[in-house]
């Protein structure tokens, strides 16, 4: 089980550039990866989030790759001849048509929008750089991994301290079940026996067979709490697996959830209550830690 918090830099410089790279990832409901990369590594940058879908299954990533150096990429100013020769045609046809005075100078066409262009030149390098860059890529990534498997250990060792609780809660509920049963027999009983005392002889064995059935129907709790056995069998099963678990985990807490809150609504008893408050609880916590499960 891992998070889906991690960092990881990697750097390479030499006497020409300084190549640095960053790699943050947070938690997300899909796999998202936002990069940041230099123009000319524009034609690897599928190869890169390739390379990181094969590591990670979920999570934002965001990844910054800055690379400084002169040989890696030169501007120059270029002048847009075509552009400027219909600037000065139209200016021309213009100026003859309205019969106005002036001249069209320098300053004027310097002004006019995209006269002048700036180039980044490709670095010739730039091929050679593509495996380095690729190499401290997969460095960066690997230390996302061990931050993330490290996290996920800690988290995992939390959420199952939360689920040890919830298991002793639910062996003294099965426990308090029986007492509560026995209790609503013995209530029901007792009205039954107040109403009933001037009444003709009845068949008691009937009447406490009905009385049971009443009982059984008015607060056990067995089937929610045999759900409740299973949905922690499964949930111990998928924190050891390996690979993304979070969503499954999530699913699992929420029918947790949904078998306390009947348990609470079916149960009259406050030692009940009390627990599956507690019980809930617990389950909120592991949520909240669920959401940065991968």
């Amino acid at each position: 089980m891992r998070s889906m918090t991690g960092y990881g830099k990697a750097q390479y410089q030499t006497e020409d550039w300084n190549i640095i790279i960053e790699m943050r990832t947070v938690n997300h409901r899909f796999l998202d990866i936002s990069s940041q990369i230099p123009n000319f590594l524009l034609p690897i940058e599928n190869k890169i989030k390739q390379m990181i879908k094969k590591h990670l299954h979920r999570g934002r990533v965001e990844l910054s790759i800055q690379i400084q150096g002169e040989q890696l990429q030169q501007q120059r100013m270029r002048t847009n001849w075509n552009l400027v020769r219909q600037y000065v045609e139209q200016l021309k046809e213009v100026q003859k048509e309205l019969n106005l005075a002036g001249e069209i100078t320098i300053d004027l066409v310097a002004r006019l929008p995209q006269v002048m262009e700036i180039e980044e030149e490709d670095s010739k390098m730039s091929s050679h750089l593509d495996s380095i860059i690729l190499e401290k890529i997969a460095e960066a990534l690997k230390q996302v991994e061990e931050m993330r498997k490290k996290e996920g250990q800690n988290l995992c060792i939390d959420i199952l301290n939360y689920i040890r609780n919830i298991e002793n809660k639910l062996k003294w509920l099965g426990e308090r079940r029986n007492i509560v049963i026995i209790e609503y027999q013995e209530r029901i009983k007792a009205r039954m026996d107040e109403y009933l005392q001037d009444a003709p002889i009845i068949d008691q064995t009937k009447l406490n067979q009905d009385i049971a059935v009443l009982a059984e129907k008015g607060g056990d709790i067995s089937e929610e709490l045999a759900r409740l056995h299973s949905h922690i069998n499964q949930f111990d099963s998928l924190v050891h697996e390996v690979g993304a678990v979070g969503r499954r985990l999530d699913f699992i807490v929420q029918e947790m959830h949904r078998e306390c809150n009947t348990i609470g609504s079916k149960s009259n008893d406050a030692g009940i209550s009390e627990q599956i408050i507690h019980m809930k609880s617990d389950l909120e916590k592991i949520k909240e830690q669920i959401q940065n499960i991968e």
